[in-house]
């Protein structure tokens, strides 16, 4: 026989499942759609597509000093890769974005790389806005029939200040940087 203990267990019990239901039904405001618009046209993704996945990709951009191709007694920072983790736009963690190659996987096991078609310069100190056109996907979940990823909101991640000379060629240097990662399907 339940005792006035449990039956009152038993009732907060069911008054918390509710109230906890109740706020998972509840919708909150939805973050405003992305919109292309204001981009530079070179890396707007052409009609036909739709928006898959918005995410926000946090890291480090590593940069190595080396000689210039065309000029050996000159040195440059050279982009090395990426090593970035994707969240979406509530902060969770949904893949990873490195290279190289540039590759952007889910947390599901699907990833996808890309070839550049166009950058465009962002404000001072940021690394480009960019337009990529994805491979096909390497296993099935997220990344399966992505055709377009948008490099926007570049925050961070230029090349190093510091001097690049032969007395340092070799050295490596890590960067943090930001960026919205859009990555668009074909409109069904």
């Amino acid at each position: 026989m339940p005792t006035i203990r449990t039956s009152l267990t038993t009732l907060a019990l069911l008054g918390t499942a509710a109230a906890l239901t109740a706020c998972g039904s509840m919708s909150s405001p939805a973050a405003p759609a992305f919109n292309q618009s204001s981009l530079p046209t070179a890396v707007q993704v052409p009609a036909g597509q739709r928006i898959a996945m918005e995410t926000v990709g946090a890291g480090d951009i590593t940069y190595e000093c080396r000689a210039k191709k065309d000029m050996p007694s000159a040195f440059e920072w050279v982009f090395v890769g990426p090593d970035a983790k994707l969240m979406d736009r509530s902060g969770k963690v949904v893949g990873r974005y490195y290279g190289p190659p540039a590759t952007w996987e889910s947390n599901d096991g699907s990833k996808v790389t890309a070839t550049q078609l166009a950058v465009a310069p962002a404000s001072a100190g940021n690394i480009p806005l960019q337009l990529v056109k994805a491979n096909p996907a390497m296993g099935m979940g997220a990344m399966q029939g992505v055709t377009y990823i948008q490099r926007v909101a570049t925050q961070g991640g230029v090349a190093p200040a510091a001097a690049c000379t032969a007395a340092n060629a070799g050295q490596k240097q890590v960067v943090k940087y930001q960026a919205d990662y859009i990555i668009w399907k074909a409109a069904s």
